[in-house]
This record gives structure tokens, C-alpha cells and sequence, in this order.
């Protein structure tokens, strides 16, 4: 059952103080000559441009947003945005919390099978990777509208493949790009004088401290993450010795012909590195919180995240002890742009699009990359923008936990996404079923 449409009463009363507004302001907009007005509030003829369009219907709407709701900051990010856009539109965006994006892809899917082609109950999706993948290949999502949002030129699409493509897969209009995230590890600087800092140097680390990292097991996102950035890395060294290219591999569809090639030397890794983990790897964390919780009772000495503002975060939350550190790996750091897209049956398209575009917005972006807000890295081109926007995206000093400005020097990307069940089903046959 779709939640209701109806704008609340709050909404209703809101309206009728506007309308009695414009009525005492017309009077004296029909005095005022078109050529004292803005060029862009209309076109020569008086009509409306496409984005005028969009505004005049997506005004007084609901959006239902679904995106994960597992993370604090994040909820309380959206919140502020929600109240930004309805003010500046009277929107009303709800944040449906979900747990996996899956989730909303199923209800979208179903919604499909049912003929519901038109009142689809997701009216805004945070999605990448894999979820991206599945909802292209199927038709789900709604075809060339991010890429005329006018705050998408902010990203430098021409020059930034990273908004133009979404796990290797084009995006052909049908995302909208609003933040990146790295691979971030972190450790306590009380046990740990000097970490790992290159995959190489993490297997000796961990035969020198035997039981101290560990990783969650698939299907979690964390830990299939860290298996994806242990892939890229083997590659490349093997490409680096022997002059060929089977990285190439990763950006192309798995098929029985090169999945052995790319996946046995992560098998072959993974056969060295267990022994060495917690437990000897015998057994493995759910998730990254229950990772986090082992750093806290000091049984693991390094561990990472996905979100880099998760670890001060937790430090001041004390559910990490003040001695925590974050760094990036120098040898690459997984990184992806993560994207809001539109399901094809969205009950209201047009506001979607507005709130997308807020969410691209300087003014949001800059308060999305606030560390103590989410510390999500902007999606925009400091080049794109004027210097009074770019003055907003000024910090102050990070918390001591935060990962470094800057500190990230190389990022590497995301394989094309079929590697991600090939990658999952792999391990479970061979380390996930333990007599």
C-alpha cells in the first residue's frame, strides 16, 4: 500500500499564506516590463523552459526518498535537507530508511509485475553499483533527466568520467551524482606505531600481529569492498611483473572464460591472509559496526570503513577510544560516486528532479562535506564554481580521529558490478561453510 499522498494540513495552511502573498504582489509584478526581467525566468516567447517546467509541477509535492537509514549523521543530514527544499519549494521529503537498497529495487520490480506503471510508491532512490545495474538491465529507472539538472554542469561531466559512469556501467541520464567514498582504514595509535599502508604490507603487518584484523564476511557491502580494493591491487603488481593487462578484466563482464583468471589470485591471497586474521579466520564479522565494537574492546587493532566521517563520528559517540587513527592506503583507495536516481513509475517525477538537483547544489553539497555534518566528499569541480561558493566548502580543524585532508593520493574504481556475485559466491564456497 503506497503511504498517502496528501499534503499535510501544515502544508495546506502554508499554501493559503502564499496565495494571499502573490495575490497582494501581482498588482505589482503586471506593472514591471519584460525587459527588466531576468533572462532566465523565461524564454523570448514568453513560455516556459524545460526546467521552468519541471519547477511550476514539481512545487507542493511529496517525495518519498528511500535510502539507507543505518548512519546518524546521515539521517540528520537529510532531515536539514528536507527542510531546505521545503522551503525553497514546499516539498515534502520523507526519508523511507531502509536497511539494503535491495529492498527498494524489489518494490519497484514488483511494482512493475503488477502493471503499476505510474504511482509507484519511490519517488527518489540512493543507489549505486550493483542495485544501478540490475534497475538499468531491467527498465526500472527513469532515462535522461540528470543530465539536465542545472546544477550536473557543476560536475565538469565532459572532463569527470566519475559522474558519467557508475561502477563501469553508463548512466545515460538516469543518475544523478551527490557524494563519493573511499576505502578508509583506521587503527589505534596506543597498539599500532605504524600501519599497513599498501596491501603487501598489510600481509606482513598481520603475520607480525597475528588475530588483529579481520574483515566482515560477504554479502556485507564492507567486506565485499575490501575483497574488490585486495583484487585491484593483486592485479596490478601482477601486471606491474609481467607486463600484461588482465586489470582490463575488471572493467568487463565476468564470463566463465575470465573469471578464473581473475579471481584465483584472490583466492590465493586469501588462502595466506585468514590464518593470520582474528579467530584465524575461521570465523567472521557480520558487519562493520560489530568490527568497530572489536577495535573498541581492543580484540582487533586495525580495521575501515566506507565512510570516513563514521570514525570520529564514533569517537565522540565513545564507542571508539580517543587514540583512534584514520589514514588511506597509499597504494589506492577503492573509491565510487554514489547517486539518487528515479524509478520510471515515480508517483512525482518533477519534484524528484527538484530535490536531486538541491542535493547537487553548492549550498548542499559543501554542508554534506562538513565533517561533523557527514564528511561526504562533494561531487562538484572547484573550477565549475564562483568563489564565493567555493568559499563554502572552507573547514575548520578536523577532529584528531578524522581522516587527513587530502590524505587520499590515488583512487582506484569499482569493478563492473557482475564481479560482485561472482566475488560473493567464490568466497561462501570456499570459506563460508566450516564443518
Amino acid at each position: 500500500m503506497h503511504p498517502t499522498k496528501a499534503l499535510p494540513t501544515r502544508t495546506m495552511l502554508k499554501n493559503v499564506m502564499r496565495y494571499s502573498s502573490y495575490a497582494m504582489a501581482l498588482s505589482v509584478c503586471i506593472g514591471i516590463s519584460a525587459s527588466t526581467a531576468s533572462p532566465n525566468i523565461g524564454s523570448s516567447d514568453g513560455k516556459e523552459s524545460p526546467w521552468q517546467q519541471v519547477e511550476s509541477q514539481g512545487k507542493n509535492q511529496d517525495v518519498y526518498f528511500y535510502a539507507w537509514g543505518g548512519d546518524p549523521q546521515i539521517n540528520a543530514y537529510l532531515q536539514w535537507a528536507a527542510k531546505q527544499v521545503d522551503e525553497k519549494y514546499n516539498i515534502n521529503l520523507v526519508h523511507v530508511k531502509l536497511t539494503d537498497t535491495s529492498e527498494a529495487v524489489s518494490r519497484v520490480l514488483a511494482e512493475k509485475s503488477a502493471n503499476n506503471n505510474d504511482q509507484g510508491s519511490v519517488d527518489l532512490i540512493w543507489i549505486n553499483g550493483a542495485n544501478f545495474a540490475t534497475m538499468s538491465e531491467n527498465s526500472l529507472l527513469l532515462k535522461q533527466w540528470a543530465n539536465k539538472l542545472p546544477n550536473f554542469a557543476l560536475t565538469d561531466p565532459d572532463n569527470n568520467p566519475a559522474v558519467t559512469f557508475d561502477f563501469g556501467v553508463p548512466t545515460n541520464g538516469m543518475e544523478a551524482p551527490w557524494g563519493q567514498a573511499s576505502l578508509t582504514f583506521y587503527y589505534d595509535n596506543l597498539s599500532v606505531k605504524k600501519p599497513p599502508t599498501t596491501l603487501n604490507e598489510l600481509t606482513t603487518w598481520t603475520k607480525q600481529n597475528p588475530g588483529r584484523f579481520s574483515y566482515p564476511k560477504p554479502p556485507d557491502f564492507l567486506g565485499m569492498s575490501f575483497l574488490k580494493y585486495a583484487l585491484v591491487m593483486l592485479h596490478e603488481q601482477h601486471d606491474a611483473d609481467t607486463g600484461e593487462n588482465t586489470s582490463a578484466q575488471l572493467n568487463m563482464p565476468v564470463t566463465e572464460q575470465n573469471k578464473a583468471i581473475v579471481l584465483d589470485p584472490l583466492w590465493a591471497f586469501l588462502d595466506d591472509l585468514h590464518p593470520t586474521l582474528w579467530r584465524k579466520g575461521e570465523q567472521f564479522v557480520q558487519t562493520g559496526a560489530q568490527m568497530r565494537r572489536l577495535v573498541d574492546d581492543t580484540e582487533l587493532s586495525l580495521a575501515f570503513s566506507f565512510s570516513a566521517p563514521e570514525v570520529p563520528a564514533a569517537v565522540q559517540r565513545y564507542d571508539l577510544p580517543e587514540s583512534i587513527r584514520s589514514y588511506a592506503m597509499s597504494d589506492g583507495s577503492l573509491s565510487n560516486t554514489h547517486f539518487v536516481a528515479i524509478p520510471y513509475n515515480a508517483s512525482h517525477p518533477q519534484a524528484a528532479q527538484l530535490v536531486a538537483n538541491f542535493l547537487m547544489s553548492p549550498e548542499a553539497q559543501a554542508k554534506k562535506q562538513t565533517p561533523s555534518v557527514w564528511g561526504d566528499k562533494t561531487v562538484l569541480i572547484q573550477s565549475t564554481l564562483t568563489s564565493e561558493q567555493q568559499a563554502l566548502f572552507k573547514t575548520n580543524k578536523p577532529h584528531p580521529s578524522a581522516l587527513p585532508f587530502d590524505s587520499i593520493k590515488r583512487t582506484v574504481s569499482e569493478p563492473h558490478p557482475s564481479w560482485v556475485e561472482a566475488i560473493m559466491e567464490g568466497w561462501q564456497a570456499r570459506y563460508g561453510v566450516r564443518p
